[in-house]
């Protein structure tokens, strides 16, 4: 487990950027309330095995007791690097995505499973839209009830969207919950 060099990081940030934006820095700077230590430390990305975890420092620091070879992971895995140098976020991000996002969309319950089986966002499916939202800008999909469902890219504008087709594709699926559950269900 080592730390992110400066181009790894440019990516990292890049990528959370595109969904968080300002609030970025919130993600960091924010004290944890993990550990033993009576000062709160700040949190941290780390590289393991080619995926970036999100973990507190006093996590970190007695991670650091277990050798490489024997430690799975530690914190939250918010992303891979791929063989190919490229960063894919992870829908283990999505809770820090949620909780700091700039734009989000939200889904009529009943179209709710169809993103879930990784389908796209059409208009006919979309309860809300963040105001500002433009074309190519990340959002966070979310049920009316506010429970995160997953994320993606916007594949038109908050204004575009009232003029479109109601089979028109307002967002374009990225990663959702359902997802990370079939995974564990393969496990099993």
């Amino acid at each position: 487990m080592r730390p992110l060099d400066e181009k790894e990081t440019t990516q990292v940030f890049e990528k959370l950027f595109k969904f968080t934006g300002p609030n970025l820095k919130h993600l960091l700077e924010r004290p944890s309330v993990e550990g033993p230590d009576p000062e709160p430390g700040r949190y941290c990305l780390r590289l393991h095995k080619n995926r970036v975890y999100y973990a507190s420092e006093s996590l970190v620091r007695r991670a650091t007791a277990v050798s490489r070879t024997r430690l799975a992971g530690v914190g939250t895995p918010i992303g891979k690097f791929t063989h190919g140098g490229a960063f894919h976020l992870t829908v283990h991000a999505l809770d820090l995505l949620a909780a700091h996002a700039r734009r989000r969309v939200w889904l009529k319950p009943d179209t709710e499973r169809s993103f879930l089986f990784g389908n796209s966002v059409p208009k006919s499916a979309l309860a809300r839209i963040t105001e500002n939202t433009k074309s190519g800008d990340g959002v966070v999909v979310m049920s009316m009830a506010d429970v995160p469902l997953g994320f993606g890219v916007a594949a038109r504008g908050a204004q575009d969207c009232r003029k479109a087709d109601t089979n028109a594709v307002v967002v374009l699926h990225q990663s959702d919950a359902g997802e990370y559950l079939r995974k564990e269900e393969e496990l099993m």
